[in-house]
């Protein structure tokens, strides 16, 4: 078994649940939680601190709406670059330092590296293309505008197949 498979497979059933209600809406308050779980306050602290600890809950932050910002133009751009050692590591790293780059994703087919990029205007835009053409190694960018955002927030529990789920819950009790 793999290292992200042994430690998600310390979750349960009431790990999975909470997992799933905190990933919809995690502003819910421990009392809700508590409520719907048939759990104590405590107990879903509790649980909540343990999966933090255990890296499977990464964090708590507010979900921003760029376009309050202004940040409203949005490019999909594919990187082929230049294959030498160690190019997925450095030229990943490069691209995802670039102001503007939200994700970057290393990919295997036509091209090498999928960059998600968000700006405010074409000229800030024009900077970022620019930037990634300047990385030593990028070879070819084709860029794609997007022109409406229809969803954007990763869900993870919903993807979980019923296959999947009792993996994880069957893996706990097999310890």
């Amino acid at each position: 078994m793999d290292a992200d498979m042994t430690r998600v497979a310390d979750l349960d059933e009431v790990d999975l649940e909470l997992l799933e209600r905190i990933e919809a809406d995690f502003d819910v308050s421990l009392d809700t939680l508590a409520d719907e779980l048939d759990l104590s306050r405590s107990a879903v602290h509790y649980r909540l601190e343990q999966l933090r600890e255990r890296g499977v809950v990464e964090g708590v932050t507010a979900d921003l709406d760029p376009t309050a910002f202004g940040l409203d133009m949005v490019a999909i751009t594919e990187v082929s670059v230049t294959h030498e050692e160690g190019y997925s590591e450095n030229i990943g790293t490069e691209l995802a330092d670039l102001d503007g780059v939200e994700q970057v994703y290393y990919t295997m087919g036509d091209v090498d590296f999928v960059v998600v990029s968000r700006v405010q205007n074409r000229s800030q835009m024009h900077d970022v293309i620019e930037s990634i053409v300047g990385i030593d190694g990028v070879d070819e960018t084709s860029s794609r505008f997007v022109m409406d955002e229809i969803q954007t927030s990763p869900r993870i529990a919903p993807v979980l197949s019923e296959e999947s789920r009792s993996a994880l819950i069957d893996g706990r009790n097999n310890e």
